[in-house]
């Protein structure tokens, strides 16, 4: 109880925060930052450096209640397709705007439900991005599977395209709590798609899983963990539920009496955590886990872990292009998004230009506090040497906020001359350290808990 109440008292279960994904985080973007600069910023890409590429597919045939992305029901195919040929006009626009030569080293697709898809769609959705930005020989393909709404079809297509990655939606597997959040999707449903998955050729599988649910305990949580690992993934990672009605309407619909309180969801992270490593994954930063053959507990390792809208990745390409509506472009210059919602995103498009809504564009400062977030977020670890290294004398901006870190968090971070080290005790804290480098004020946003 003493550990508990230390890190209460240090903001750990009120503390609201972002989960640095991005730095600066997504509600700082400005209007002032569209169309324009991503037309300038995308022609002034390196055609020598590969590319990663983001593709959001807004449609759901359900729309889960926990889910707070950029997501919308239908129940017909024509507003997908329609979808796809907007997605082609803006593959065209693009390909006026990049420089010749320029290739793609990763692709994902997510969602929504990317597998709302049908195989004609997928073949004709895959090759059009491919004949703007070819891919490289060693290029990954990954996309987010809702296993309710694939089948053998589906899959035979996305392998034959390239998918060489399957991420796994799963959140929890028991019935109650499915019930609760709007999700019926059965073991053994998720267990045929891995079958396909593996028969298809695709042997890369990522999990994912969400705790802080309404009923979740630690009873039925340990139950979906021992069905998890009997699918054998190289790859999990576990969510704490960002409970955002004020955000995402369909949270409404979920009791909020239900829902672990701040304790509780600590017990059930620390539980996954043990579980995930007693069978063998490495921890990845705050909530991934890596089998240790997997690149990406590889690139923990080694010091290559990177942070991006997906969560923790090995994707070594500093430029990630963002297609569809919502989509967030990280270039080098700063970031763009796309017109988040669907009908919005489809008029820029239809109108002749890119559909950049808002953006920021990276000062030098911006660049130094998002280097040191990365390095708390991913590594646990804040390298003063390797900052003077990337910015010289600028770096000693951040040394005052060193400073108070090291006296507030005194029991869970250690100091020395050339780092700043998160103590294994100290890894919830993760979040709330970082937000300390964080000159955007988080706390004046409305994020997600911190537990």
């Amino acid at each position: 109880m003493k550990q508990i109440d230390r890190l209460r008292s240090l903001g750990l279960f009120d503390a609201r925060v972002p989960r640095y994904t991005s730095y600066p985080t997504a509600p700082v973007f400005s209007p002032e930052v569209g169309a324009a600069h991503q037309v300038k910023a995308l022609a002034a890409l390196n055609p020598d450096e590969p590319v990663s590429v983001y593709l959001h597919i807004p449609f759901c045939e359900r729309l889960c209640w926990f889910c707070a992305c950029r997501t919308q029901g239908t129940k017909t195919l024509s507003p997908v397709e329609s979808y796809i040929g907007t997605l082609e006009q803006e593959l065209a626009l693009l390909k006026d705007t990049l420089p010749a030569g320029l290739r793609m080293g990763r692709m994902h697709w997510g969602g929504g439900t990317p597998t709302i898809l049908p195989p004609a769609l997928i073949r004709r959705l895959a090759q059009a991005v491919r004949a703007v930005i070819p891919p490289t020989e060693d290029h990954e393909f990954s996309v987010e599977i809702d296993p309710t709404m694939v089948d053998p079809d589906k899959i035979a297509a996305l392998a034959q395209e390239g998918m060489n990655r399957a991420s796994i939606g799963i959140q929890d597997f028991d019935p109650k709590v499915q019930q609760s959040i709007g999700r019926i999707q059965p073991f053994d449903v998720t267990r045929a798609c891995v079958e396909d998955l593996r028969a298809a050729g695709v042997h890369s599988l990522n999990a994912d899983l969400v705790y802080g649910l309404p009923h979740q305990d630690l009873t039925r949580l340990d139950d979906t963990i021992t069905k998890v690992l009997e699918l054998a993934p190289d790859r999990l990672a576990i969510f704490g539920y960002a409970h955002v009605p004020w955000v995402s309407k369909r949270q409404q619909l979920i009791d909020g009496d239900a829902l672990p309180k701040e304790v509780e969801r600590y017990e059930l992270s620390t539980l996954a955590a043990q579980r995930f490593m007693d069978a063998g994954f490495e921890a990845i930063g705050i909530d991934h886990f890596a089998r240790p053959s997997d690149s990406l507990a590889e690139a923990a390792r080694s010091g290559h872990l990177r942070r991006n809208f997906q969560g923790y990745t090995d994707d070594i390409y500093p430029t990630l292009i963002g297609l569809g509506a919502s989509s967030i472009s990280r270039l080098p210059s700063g970031y763009v998004q796309n017109a988040p919602a669907t009908a919005a995103y489809t008029q820029r498009i239809e109108s002749g230009t890119l559909a950049g809504a808002r953006g920021h564009v990276m000062t030098e400062d911006d660049l130094l506090r998002a280097r040191v977030i990365e390095m708390l977020m991913c590594d646990f670890r804040l390298n003063r040497r390797a900052l003077r290294q990337m910015f010289g004398d600028k770096s000693n901006i951040v040394d005052p906020l060193i400073a108070q870190v090291a006296t507030r968090f005194r029991d869970y971070v250690e100091l020395s001359e050339n780092y700043l080290d998160i103590s294994h005790e100290g890894r919830p804290l993760t979040r709330i350290i970082a937000s300390s480098f964080d000159a955007h004020d988080p706390d004046v946003m409305k994020y997600s808990q911190a537990s």
